[in-house]
């Protein structure tokens, strides 16, 4: 059973959120030689079935509209293809790698392509191998594509593509565990704050216990704004509702199938053994309760497998053999990471609101916390544009590809 009482009546650090970000901050806190505080993670529950690190495609890729996406998602790649030689040259750890079918963007009109057109710029800049493919190049590539209304494809197969986020996120936990981190299961219901209200002193426990806290880390997914508002502050963060299924094909294809956005918004991707991975979400896209995964099952048959069908004429016979829904923490503002330091409550640090592409940014992000925490500034790439502060000043940023 997991242990679900603080040993301490106070931590230099409290995590409220133990799956990827939560987990990738208090590692890297735990490797970072300039802090020695004690940190605490609460996390509600440590099977983590419901959370969104467990129902993620595990996949990365470098086709940003934005220079810092890229590093980000290039970090990443850099991380896990040496998580060894970052984690001490620990023997347990094992040798991973990213299986590079990468992501194919395909446009079907003009207005779309100048976008991919434009990211293509903005990606090669920062060194990714990114290329435009014409339908017929696409064709001859990938013969099993219907490209008759494509007008412009774009893909990457450097450092993009499935990686194993499950066994990163199983060593981080572990690893930070070993160094002193603690983990308990349990859930924190209630914070107060200092007389100005400029900080806040301490978290309360649904078990009963008062935990004092010198810093505390929003890293609760989609449950952001939740945890927020018991600091008495706001974070525009919401759980939109995203359907994923697993199939198998009849006739599976002769070559890696990339994560193919199509222009539908629906996409699939490889998965081995000749099953794919599809996700897509309605056209009404509302807000949901956190604990709505309840699947739209008319979803499949009226809407998504046409498109593949149409898309992958292979696709035409296929059988799912799981479905799930899961959730984003969708970030209503503009799609970005929410990160750094309320502008009031000045010890509440936010890691929150990544959209969808929270796992691939794992690493960069817990990094990036993690030096906040410990030098109040980030050091090794700077994320400040991502601080809370761009939505007081109503600045957001625009990342055109969000998928």
């Amino acid at each position: 059973m997991p242990n679900t009482t603080p040993t301490l009546p106070h931590y230099d650090v409290v995590i409220i959120g133990g799956a990827i970000m939560g987990a990738s901050t208090a590692w890297f806190l735990s490797d970072n030689p300039d802090f020695d505080g004690s940190v605490l993670v609460v996390e509600r529950d440590m099977t983590y079935e419901a959370c969104s690190t467990a129902h993620t495609n595990s996949c990365m890729r470098q086709q940003f509209s934005t220079e810092l996406n890229v590093r980000i998602s290039q970090f990443a790649a850099d991380f896990v293809k040496n998580i060894r030689r970052y984690m001490g040259g620990d023997d347990r750890v094992p040798d991973l790698g990213i299986r590079n079918f990468g992501y194919m963007y395909l446009a079907d009109a003009e207005a779309f392509a100048d976008v991919l057109r434009d990211n293509l710029a903005v990606q090669q800049a920062a060194g990714a191998g990114t290329q435009l493919m014409t339908p017929e190049q696409i064709k001859a590539a990938y013969p099993f594509y219907n490209v008759d209304d494509i007008v412009l494809g774009s893909i990457n197969t450097v450092d993009e593509g499935y990686w194993d986020g499950a066994a990163v996120f199983d060593w981080w936990r572990r690893q930070s565990r070993e160094r002193g981190v603690e983990y308990v299961q349990n859930e924190v219901v209630a914070m107060t704050r200092n007389p100005s209200g400029s900080r806040v002193d301490s978290v309360t426990l649904a078990s009963g216990e008062v935990i004092a806290c010198g810093q505390v880390v929003n890293a609760s997914g989609p449950r952001a704004d939740r945890t927020a508002r018991m600091a008495g502050i706001a974070v525009p963060v919401e759980p939109r509702k995203r359907f994923s299924w697993i199939f198998a094909a009849e006739k599976p294809l002769e070559v890696d199938l990339p994560l193919t956005i199509d222009p539908s918004g629906v996409h699939v991707r490889e998965n081995g053994g000749g099953t794919y991975q599809c996700g897509g979400h309605s056209d009404i896209d509302p807000a949901v309760d956190y604990d709505d995964f309840t699947m739209d099952h008319a979803m499949w048959e009226n809407h998504v497998w046409p498109i593949l069908a149409n898309r992958i004429p292979q696709f035409e016979a296929i059988k799912v053999t799981h479905e799930w829904g899961g959730h984003y923490a969708m970030n209503t503002f503009d799609h970005n990471a929410i990160m750094g330091p309320h502008t009031e409550v000045e010890n509440f640090i936010f890691l929150n609101g990544f959209s969808g592409h929270g796992l691939q940014q794992s690493p960069a992000m817990g990094r990036g916390t993690a030096e906040w925490l410990t030098y109040g500034a980030y050091r090794s790439l700077d994320l400040t544009p991502f601080n809370y502060a761009r939505i007081v000043r109503n600045d957001p940023i625009i990342e055109k590809a969000v998928i």
